[in-house]
């Protein structure tokens, strides 16, 4: 019990820091490209921190796997070196019985990925994605922002607001469009300025329009002198509409829905999301005869290697899956394949490594008997 607690504590040590550091990298980049996406004005800055926490699970679902591996690397090269391995050998525990130990902590693992992966994961992604798609359905009005231009109308047009106050309606407005083709020298340009102005909806129909109230509307061909000024107590100009992605996306749809469905990319997700805990448990058993290593090569000699065994067995599992889903690859044979090749490689690698008894050793045994 004292070593399975003591394997047990190194795995857990190490698996936690790599998979702070992993999630720290992909949240990072997801703040980043958020970020930006507040910074235009396409999304608001209060969603930001929101979308990255229902992306959370699903972030853990990727890293969990390889932050596992990992760790077993690393415990199992620092004991080769610091030949622990050598006194664990010498006081009868076997790369068996460790293997044993390892695979005790990575049924746990696997199960946290399953749970991930099969309930967290869909739940926070159908989350992210009914928010995403709230913020591309704003308006051009809900972006703006008092004292900064903004273009509306796909950029045929520029508006500027002083103020803007907690009921979005603005003050001090100022509106420019320009009209006809973008190759038409006698372009007409409208400008609008009106004391306040608050986007509405058309009854019966999603158009929304700016609606603008006691102002000055000047219409004109730039560098002509035949402009229209014309002063108005209400005037209305339409925003451009919205075009909202209503496409299903998989990685939203529960697990439940996935088991009932009998579409290709039901199926492929379904295989997809139940090969996660099969993941860990495979990758556990290519990690223990992958550690091993000596002084020489030190407890990162085997790593890359290692790393790039793991990506392609990633790979492999992504291409069986898009195979299913085109249909291509008939869903009997599902995705149980790959991970029986990679699950030869590592008995392989446990077999090919095993310690052998010396001539020497069974000589001396003779002598002794």
């Amino acid at each position: 019990m004292i070593i399975f607690r003591y394997i047990c504590r190194e795995i857990l040590s190490s698996a936690v820091a790599v998979c702070l550091v992993l999630l720290m990298i992909l949240m990072s980049g997801r703040f980043v490209k958020y970020l930006a996406q507040a910074v235009s004005g396409e999304m608001e800055p209060g969603a930001i921190f929101a979308l990255i926490g229902y992306r959370i699970p699903g972030f853990l679902e990727l890293v969990l796997p390889l932050a596992f591996f990992l760790a077993v690397l690393l415990t199992f090269g620092r004991l080769y070196v610091e030949n622990e391995m050598s006194v664990l050998r010498a006081c009868g525990i076997s790369e068996r019985r460790l293997m044993a130990y390892t695979l005790v902590l990575a049924l746990c693992f696997a199960g946290v990925g399953g749970w991930l992966s099969l309930s967290m994961a869909p739940t926070g992604m159908a989350k992210a994605d009914t928010l995403l798609k709230a913020q591309q359905s704003r308006s051009e009005l809900d972006k703006l922002m008092p004292k900064k231009f903004y273009n509306i109308r796909g950029g045929s047009g520029v508006t500027y607001s002083e103020g803007v106050d907690e009921n979005r309606e603005l003050q001090d407005v100022f509106l420019a469009i320009t009209t006809g083709q973008t190759d038409d020298s006698n372009r007409s340009l409208v400008l609008v300025l009106a004391e306040t102005g608050q986007q509405q909806e058309a009854e019966g129909s999603l158009d929304r329009y700016l609606v603008l109230n006691k102002g000055y509307r000047i219409e004109g061909v730039p560098g002509q002198h035949d402009y229209q000024i014309t002063h108005f107590e209400e005037y209305g100009s339409r925003l451009a509409s919205k075009r909202i992605d209503t496409r299903t996306n998989m990685e939203t749809v529960p697990t439940s829905v996935l088991f009932a469905a009998d579409d290709l990319k039901s199926q492929a997700m379904l295989q997809w999301r139940l090969s996660i805990p099969v993941l860990v448990l495979v990758v556990t058993m290519l990690a223990v005869p992958l550690s091993r290593t000596n002084h020489r090569k030190g407890r990162f000699g085997k790593l890359l290697p290692a790393i790039v065994l793991y990506f392609t067995y990633l790979v492999a599992l992504n291409a069986m899956r898009d195979a299913l889903e085109s249909g291509s690859v008939p869903m009997a044979v599902t995705i149980l394949p790959v991970h029986l090749v990679y699950l030869g490689i590592a008995v392989a690698l446990l077999l090919q490594g095993r310690p052998k008894k010396s001539v020497a050793a069974s000589s001396n045994n003779g002598e002794l008997a």
